[in-house]
């Protein structure tokens, strides 16, 4: 079992959000994806860091 990471969603808790999210319709920037994004969010707010400074896997800033 993989090691779950401090402010990340478990595949359940993505599961119960993921048909809330936007899907691509083809106009505009390309989405990241989603859960990522959601992860980093949740990274940058639960530890007050801006996105700037969250690692990597969290998406450019």
């Amino acid at each position: 079992m993989a090691r779950r990471r401090r402010y990340e969603l478990t595949d359940e808790q993505f599961e119960r959000i993921e048909d809330a999210l936007p899907e691509v319709d083809g106009r505009g920037r390309p989405y990241e994806d989603h859960r990522k994004v959601v992860n980093g969010i949740f990274r940058a707010d639960g530890s007050g860091a801006p996105w700037r400074d969250l690692p990597e896997r969290y998406g450019s800033w």
